[in-house]
């Protein structure tokens, strides 16, 4: 793969960095004095994309950072906008089809189950739609618009769905119970604009790729890690602003961490359980000749939801 294509394409991750990188140029790194942790001591500032396949990469370490440090950070979810639509290239690659290679490629790089032929047979024309839906499922309720966005996740990245078209969407709201109702309102009303908040803020902070995490304190100091990086980057970032951040104990038996997250990879229950991962893939395969978990099998591999 040639440096023009990362270049030219947002969706041709940078496998080196662990970044999908923007196509805008006008950012500014300076502004930061609004932006503080409230509540609890360090607020995370996320910018990521629906359909960013780094991004995907980095839910392993998320998840853990949520059972670890959740006592102590408040993550907010942004948007950044990564794919607004195919006339954005000035040369390189110019169509859906292009991409389907590098998904597989990503995903092996990230053991985390991509299927890159999502951009052979229904491809999105913009990640916009999505990103949008997000911010119509915050407006209802923070924690379901996580699990939205997850939900979304496994459609676009497994199950090779449009999550650009509504009827998808639809579907992800109403299995996190969302009011799909009042999302189709919001949606094509006051998320538009929520969104457009979220691209203007990138751009003041200088967001150039995702994911881009900013670890803030109480009084502004702030740390920033780009790209999908191993666990302890993260976790470092959090102690260098608040070295008394306390790490929270928490079961790492698959009952527990499927109750807390419905769904896993084999690398997240590696990371989450502290399993090495081919043990970990093994667990989970006999869980699920037991019955008691349901596998999903890609071309570029699997995902483990609990039994309802």
């Amino acid at each position: 793969m040639n440096n023009e294509k990362i270049n030219n394409n947002p969706l041709l991750c940078d496998i080196e960095t662990g970044m999908c990188e923007t196509t805008d140029e006008t950012t500014n790194t300076s502004s930061y004095s609004s932006v503080q942790s409230t509540e609890k001591s360090v607020k995370l500032i996320y910018y990521t994309d629906p359909i960013c396949s780094s991004c995907w990469g980095i839910e392993p370490q998320l998840r853990k950072l949520k059972l670890e440090y959740g006592n102590t950070v408040e993550i907010e979810y942004r948007m950044g906008g990564l794919l607004p639509d195919w006339s954005y290239n000035s040369g390189g690659i110019g169509k859906p089809s292009d991409v389907a290679d590098h998904w597989d490629e990503v995903s092996v790089h990230y053991d985390m189950p991509i299927d890159g032929d999502l951009w052979l047979e229904d491809p999105l024309d913009s990640s916009y739609p999505p990103s949008i839906a997000f911010k119509a499922a915050q407006m209802q309720d923070d924690k379901k618009a996580q699990l939205f966005m997850r939900e979304i996740r496994e459609m676009v990245f497994l199950k090779k769905k449009n999550i650009a078209k509504w009827e998808h969407l639809a579907t992800a709201a109403k299995t996190v119970e969302l009011n799909v109702e009042q999302l189709k309102i919001d949606f094509e009303g006051k998320a538009k604009e929520l969104f457009q908040d979220d691209l203007k803020l990138g751009r003041e902070l200088g967001v150039r790729g995702f994911p881009t995490i900013f670890f803030i304190d109480n009084v502004g100091n702030k740390e920033i890690v780009y790209g999908t990086r191993p666990y302890a980057f993260y976790e470092m970032a959090i102690l260098k602003l608040n070295p008394n951040a306390i790490k929270s104990e928490y079961s790492k038996n698959w009952e527990t961490l499927f109750s807390i997250y419905s769904s896993l990879t084999a690398k997240e229950y590696s990371e989450l359980s502290g399993t090495p991962r081919k043990e970990s893939e093994s667990i989970l395969n006999e869980l699920s000749k037991k019955d008691a978990l349901e596998k999903l099998t890609t071309k570029n591999g699997s995902i483990w939801k609990i039994k309802n």
